[in-house]
């Protein structure tokens, strides 16, 4: 077995590591940036894909990942992670569908309800408190989908019909735009900006440079809020427009 993630804020990459360990304490996890993973998953059968939905559909990092590689998918057992805010309709089934596609073969999926990576929009935001209660919430729910896994009846969730029907009809119909293309509305405040280049080499996108010690975002952001939630001095915001709350996985655990 392998894992396979996207995460920006860390909500993928803890759900996968604890489905992982649960699973098979030996398999290895590995970000959808590692060099070389087409030949690591080339040498697996069974894969666990883990990644944050972005309104009802896949991060277009992960979209383009599995049509660029769409060779290796062949014969492939695939389990699907699918981590949320608020919801998510058929979150993994748009992966599952996709890699069918591709020829392989889906065993379930398992929707995760997660703290909120949104951290320029104080709508959506939590207390602590609940955010540390949907992160034990998930831990519980990983054991139960492995147990069940075990047991040859793995968790379909987001996998089916009604499910389709209900991430299209409740976001996919209307924000499919979103995900369609990379986005350009990555603002990076140059008054508030120390160059301190953090955001550089987080980004999975190599989206942003350097200039004259000031950051500058390109128009290839994939909206992982990586570069908003890890900015020492809040600068940098996608969706909103003034940081809220920057939202890594580690201040809920």
């Amino acid at each position: 077995m392998i894992g396979v993630y996207f995460s920006g804020t860390g909500n993928s990459k803890f759900c996968i590591e604890k489905f992982v360990q649960e699973y098979d304490a030996g398999a290895a996890v590995f970000p959808i940036e590692s060099e070389d993973l087409s030949r690591k998953i080339g040498q697996h059968e069974d894969i666990v894909f883990a990644y944050p939905v972005q309104y009802s559909n896949i991060p277009k990092i992960v979209k383009d990942y599995i049509i660029n590689h769409q060779n290796i998918w062949k014969g492939k057992r695939i389990f699907v992670i699918a981590t949320m805010g608020l919801f998510s309709g058929d979150g993994a089934g748009m992966l599952a569908r996709l890699l069918e596609k591709y020829g392989a073969h889906i065993i379930g999926g398992l929707h995760l309800k997660m703290p909120d990576c949104i951290g320029d929009e104080k709508v959506l935001k939590r207390p602590s408190e609940t955010n540390k209660r949907l992160v034990a919430n998930a831990e519980n729910k990983i054991k139960a989908a492995v147990r069940e896994w075990r047991n040859e009846n793995p968790p379909q969730e987001g996998i089916g019909f009604f499910y389709h029907l209900a991430g299209l009809f409740g976001q996919r119909l209307y924000f499919s735009n979103k995900t369609r293309h990379y986005s350009n509305k990555l603002k990076i405040d140059a008054q508030k900006c120390i160059g301190c280049g953090k955001c550089v080499a987080l980004c999975p996108m190599k989206n942003i440079d350097l200039r004259n010690q000031i950051a500058v975002a390109d128009s290839r952001c994939t909206m992982c809020y990586r570069c908003v939630s890890n900015c020492p001095k809040q600068a940098i915001t996608l969706l909103g427009k003034q940081v809220v709350e920057q939202c890594r996985i580690e201040n809920y655990l």
